[in-house]
């Protein structure tokens, strides 16, 4: 359901809000020549938003189903507890069917699990207040996280340095800052003259039409690139730093990132340029040993074969769409944590990070 659009005038972009009892999106997949918000009033709406990529990028998929299962018990409230209860588990199990790669997206259904498992004493009304209060928690706490994370990253930032950047991991991709853009936006803030190269990110365009618009918004210089032309860009000495988001890391630093940053990684390496991943602990997933163990999504044929209605590849053609790519620790510079920076992660500097 499309909600009224509003103007933006401010570069605080609210990927997403709690109005009225329910969620609203900015539909992401309409940037940046619309803008709107789509509502969510239930837990298979809010999947729905998940898996159709109105809301991508994994702390914002995070939150997002936190406040899934928040607006499934407030629609439930005044149920028995019985049919609460079965309700709010079908809303765990429909949030984790929607994308298979972002682990804050189990991280935040685990989290509204333990809490409601907790709360088994209290009346269905009074679990379905503290649920939405623990889901608007979990949005303050990333913006946060984001900003911490940004004043961590922007000290390895130097005046007048040239950044790029694959795929979205900006305000948009968060609940709001950013990571990898959270970054930049810190070190801009910290007064350092800061540009910004954002390669195009084939096949969804996340960098042309998402990172291109947060930076044209906040006033960033920004230079769209399409992604074939990174290592060339480099080899002209173009480039100074390298920093991308993430969506799942290892425990040993193997890092799953949207496809193509595995090819930009090595590219940095051969080139002798920093190579950092900016994310918050809730991405790192320390039941799975290293990037093998990782699993990656599969999308629709239809987004490499053409975008929006327009085709430019034959009908019968095979199509490959693997959403994601994972580059080795041993390519990464340093992970930009809200602890601090990593350099080199590897499994023990890593497990240190959560004192075990």
């Amino acid at each position: 359901m499309q909600v009224e659009s509003p103007k933006v005038e401010s570069t605080n972009v609210e990927t997403l809000r709690w109005r009225e009892g329910r969620l609203e999106l900015i539909d992401q997949r309409r940037l940046p020549l619309e803008f709107d918000y789509v509502a969510c009033a239930d837990a298979v709406q809010t999947a729905a938003a998940i898996r159709d990529m109105v809301v991508r990028g994994a702390p914002a998929i995070g939150c997002t189903a936190a406040y899934g299962v928040a607006v499934e018990a407030q629609r439930h409230a005044t149920s028995s507890r019985a049919q609460f209860d079965a309700a709010l588990e079908a809303s765990f199990k429909v949030l984790a069917a929607s994308r298979p790669t972002a682990v804050n997206l189990f991280w935040a259904i685990a989290r509204m699990r333990e809490f409601h498992a907790q709360m088994r004493s209290v009346s269905p009304q009074a679990e379905a207040e503290a649920l939405l209060a623990l889901a608007k928690q979990m949005h303050a706490d990333d913006i946060e996280i984001n900003r911490t994370m940004g004043r961590h990253g922007a000290a390895l930032i130097a005046d007048g340095a040239r950044i790029m950047t694959h795929c979205n991991a900006g305000a948009l991709a968060t609940a709001g800052h950013g990571t990898a853009l959270g970054v930049i936006r810190s070190a801009r803030d910290a007064g350092k003259r800061v540009s910004v190269i954002a390669n195009e990110t084939r096949p969804y365009l996340q960098g042309a039409r998402l990172t291109a618009w947060e930076m044209v918004q906040e006033k960033i210089p920004v230079t769209l690139a399409t992604d074939n032309m990174a290592g060339h860009l480099m080899q002209q000495g173009r480039v100074d730093v390298v920093v991308v988001g993430a969506d799942r890391i290892a425990a040993n630093g193997d890092t799953a990132n949207k496809i193509g940053t595995y090819t930009v990684a090595v590219l940095a390496e051969r080139h002798r340029i920093p190579f950092y991943i900016a994310a918050p602990l809730s991405t790192i997933d320390l039941a799975i040993a290293d990037g093998s163990g990782i699993p990656i999504e599969e999308r629709d044929a239809a987004e490499v074969t053409g975008f929006r209605g327009v085709r430019w590849a034959p009908e019968g053609v095979n199509v490959v769409n693997p959403a994601f790519d994972v580059t080795p620790a041993a390519l990464i510079t340093g992970l930009i944590t809200e602890k601090g920076v990593i350099e080199r992660p590897d499994t023990a500097k890593i497990r240190a990070l959560f004192g075990s």
